[in-house]
């Protein structure tokens, strides 16, 4: 059974981008949001679109618009602050749900509490489907096959080139501020461990150059041990910019020890202040056209000093842009192809490795 795609928090930024997206593929989805002038003004602005007025916070308003077999969309964030609600709802109701959430520890309450709900119900629940984490996901499966069972650890770099502190949002700031005191889980000797973000720095080769990256959250490590059984290790690094990435070690470390201290918390945000200058909002259609994206993975035996045993690269459009594309894929699919895999899963658990490869492909994420 298939039903309407539901689009809640289309006002902001990232839901704008996937309203777009949605309506280039001839979508017309039903947008909701609780501030009833923006989301109605909206809904006119896109061609007399349905809308309806819902608060995320609550989740049986929500629920009373989802039907099962609705895809409930949500990029509305924090998502530990706003999203369980709305996860909630979508189980509840037996409805498919995508987010946009980069935060993984989200995703892993999500799985603990909705899986098993949403497997008999027959929901897809795909959280994360954006460039947090999509892209490493598909780079660490491609790399996983190729290097075969001798695969022990895969490490995974996310780069852009161009203008980048210019094209990162405001809310992507804050993230990146917030998250130098938050733990980064890892997937090392066969379970999960969480270690200071920033703590280690790795060096991947992209562009025929060696450049460094530091240890962030992924939900490759929720997902690709799953998949292959055999790692022992999955990391995932952010190289956005790495020239700044062994000083950003040093600053989450003097951070992680500051807010253990009286006025800790004032003091830390006097170390991540530099993080947060930059333009408010979003970057436009122009900047983000410049700031493409590229994704590595590096499967390994696993040992010091051990060479590749394979190395995938996947180069794409804007980090943004991407989100809002796989974001409209996923609930276009999934209102054509109701005989999804169901439960909180991964896009190759979900979709199969060919279909999503070759969507992926069509949405200029290649193997390059």
């Amino acid at each position: 059974m298939t039903g309407r795609i539901i689009l809640l928090g289309a006002t902001g930024y990232t839901g704008d981008l996937v309203l777009a997206a949605l309506l280039r593929r001839g979508v017309e989805p039903t947008i909701a949001g609780r501030n009833a002038a923006a989301v109605t003004a909206l809904a006119e602005r896109s061609g007399g679109l349905d809308h309806v007025i819902v608060d995320a916070t609550e989740p049986a308003g929500l629920q009373e618009h989802l039907q099962r077999g609705d895809v409930l969309i949500t990029t509305v964030g924090p998502f530990e602050r706003f999203g369980y609600p709305v996860a909630q709802a979508a189980a509840d109701a037996g409805a498919h749900y995508i987010d946009s959430t980069g935060e993984v520890g989200f995703v892993r309450t999500l799985r603990d509490r909705h899986h098993e709900r949403a497997r008999d119900t027959g929901a897809v629940m795909l959280p994360a489907f954006g460039y947090d984490y999509v892209p490493g996901v598909l780079a660490g499966t491609l790399a996983a096959l190729e290097a075969g069972d001798a695969a022990r650890a895969l490490r995974i770099g996310y780069f852009a080139s161009g203008p980048l502190w210019r094209g990162i949002s405001g809310g992507t700031r804050a993230t990146m501020r917030d998250g130098l005191t938050l733990p980064s889980p890892r997937w090392y000797r066969n379970r999960l461990v969480e270690e200071r973000t920033a703590s280690r720095v790795h060096g991947f080769t992209v562009g025929g150059r060696r450049k460094s990256a530091f240890l962030v959250s992924g939900t490759e490590v929720l997902f690709l041990p799953e998949a292959f059984p055999g790692l022992e290790e999955v990391s995932v690094y952010n190289g956005w910019f790495p020239a700044l990435s062994r000083p950003l070690s040093l600053i989450s470390g003097l951070a992680n020890t500051a807010v253990r201290l009286p006025a800790g918390r004032r003091l830390t945000d006097v170390l991540s202040r530099p993080l947060l200058l930059g333009p408010s909002g979003g970057p436009d259609a122009e900047m983000r056209a410049r700031i493409p994206s590229h994704v590595v993975a590096v499967a390994s035996s696993g040992a010091p000093g051990s060479r590749p045993l394979a190395e995938v690269h996947l180069q794409g459009s804007n980090p943004y842009s991407l989100t809002g594309e796989l974001i409209a894929w996923a609930a276009h699919h999934i209102t054509t192809h109701p005989d999804l895999t169901p439960g909180v899963v991964g896009p190759i658990e979900a979709f199969g490795l060919e279909t999503f490869r070759r969507a992926c492909t069509e949405l200029g994420l290649t193997v390059v």
